[in-house]
């Protein structure tokens, strides 16, 4: 699995794919990206400390990720990840949390002493969708929820039983609330969840323009961030 890459086509920045302890929900019906986690703290630490060495501070931004929240990983890599911002000049860090940790994070914030854009992973904004069926657990119904506490929603498209009318709700909302944003064009998995081809052929065309906007990142692939398998 790789877990260190650089991108450079929006928003550049370096990104480390790191281990955690196992998602705190991880009860999404669609996810099964959870099960890159370890409850052995040693392995956690070595793994992480080798991918961390790996950052140089090129752009000054660097994307942290794991198969949950930030706020699973040991606090002796958030402590390295501290050293590594100073020692490699990072001015900006991007970490992802779920809803469920919305009020702790400015915790990191202040620890790590430099501007943090959190992600969250809401899926989508229609609430039946996302909670009934999803299972995310994140129980917010307007966007302006949303961004009290995040700076960048990450959107799941193409998904049977989601309807273009979804969609496009979705991304006028994402355009209008948010500064940045992600959409992951969903991949079969080992979930029930299954992809729907003809919704994603009709986003694709619909939304190709996306693919230029520095606002959007468009995921064609989950691995097409450089990192995972």
């Amino acid at each position: 699995m790789e877990r260190y890459n650089r991108i450079t086509n929006k928003n550049k920045r370096e990104i480390v794919l790191l281990k955690s302890r196992p998602c705190a929900w991880g009860k999404c019906r669609f996810c099964d990206f959870i099960e890159d986690n370890t409850l052995d703290k040693n392995e956690m630490l070595t793994l992480n400390a080798s991918v961390l060495s790996r950052v140089t501070g090129e752009f000054g931004v660097l994307e942290v990720i794991n198969s949950g929240s930030c706020f699973e990983l040991p606090v002796e890599t958030l402590a390295l990840i501290r050293t590594v911002v100073r020692e490699k000049g990072i001015h900006r860090l991007f970490f992802e949390a779920h809803w469920m940790y919305r009020n702790r994070l400015q915790e990191l914030r202040d620890y790590m002493g430099i501007p943090i854009v959190y992600k969250i992973g809401i899926e989508t904004f229609d609430y039946d969708f996302r909670e009934h069926y999803l299972n995310k657990h994140a129980d917010f119904r307007s966007p302006e929820e949303v961004s009290r506490y995040f700076d960048s929603p990450c959107l799941m498209v193409g998904i049977k039983g989601q309807t273009r009318e979804m969609i496009t709700n979705d991304i006028t909302i994402l355009k209008e609330h948010f500064h940045l944003g992600t959409i992951n064009i969903f991949t079969n998995n080992s979930t029930e969840v299954k992809r729907d081809p003809e919704l994603v052929e009709w986003f694709m065309d619909k939304y190709r323009h996306l693919l230029c906007d520095p606002q959007i990142e468009v995921l064609y692939e989950k691995t097409d961030f450089g990192v995972g398998d």
